[in-house]
C-alpha cells in the first residue's frame, strides 16, 4: 500500500480508494485491500492529518450489510450512484431509515452507529473521515457503545 502523489490515469475509486488531506491533498492509495495489514498502513501514512482526513471510495454490492460502524473522528457522506441503498442509523436507540436512489446522498452524523442495505445491485460512493472508525456485527439486535474493531471501513 502506498500514497500516489500524482496519478496520471484514470482512477477505479471500486478498487483504490483516493485520501484527502490536508492542504486540500488528493492522494490515490495504490494497494489498498480491506485487511488489516493493509489498514494498519494506510492509517499510519495518514497519521498526520488527523479527523481531517478523508477517505473516498466507491462500493458495489447486493443485499443487506454485514456489520454496523460509526466514524467519530467526523461525518460520512454517502451517495447512491446506482439502484437503491436504504441507510439505517441508530438515534437515541430509534433506528432512523434514509433510502436512496441514484444521485441521492445522506450525512451520517459523526459518531453515530450506521449500516448500509442495498436492494438488489447497487453502488455507492462514500466520503468517510476514517480515523477510529469502529465496526459491529450486523447479527447484534442493535449496535451499542462497545468499540468495535478501528480501522477506516466504509460504508
Amino acid at each position: 500500500m502506498r500514497l500516489v502523489n500524482h496519478e496520471p490515469h484514470a482512477i477505479d475509486l471500486r478498487t483504490t480508494p483516493v485520501h484527502l488531506g490536508l492542504g486540500s491533498r488528493a492522494k490515490p492509495v495504490e494497494g489498498f485491500a480491506w485487511d488489516p495489514e493493509v489498514l494498519h498502513a494506510y492509517s499510519a501514512a495518514v497519521a498526520a492529518d488527523g479527523a481531517e482526513g478523508r477517505m473516498v471510495t466507491i462500493f458495489d454490492g447486493d443485499g443487506p450489510g454485514d456489520h454496523w460502524e460509526r466514524h467519530p473522528a467526523g461525518d460520512e457522506l454517502v451517495v447512491c450512484l446506482s439502484g437503491s441503498v436504504t441507510v439505517t442509523r441508530e438515534v437515541d436507540g430509534v433506528p432512523d431509515r434514509v433510502a436512496l436512489g441514484p444521485g441521492e446522498a445522506t450525512v451520517n452524523p459523526a459518531g453515530t452507529w450506521h449500516a448500509v442495505d442495498m436492494a438488489g445491485p447497487a453502488s455507492i460512493l462514500t466520503i468517510t473521515a476514517g480515523l477510529g472508525t469502529d465496526h459491529r456485527p450486523r447479527s447484534e439486535a442493535r449496535p451499542t457503545e462497545h468499540a468495535g474493531t478501528s480501522g477506516p471501513r466504509t460504508p
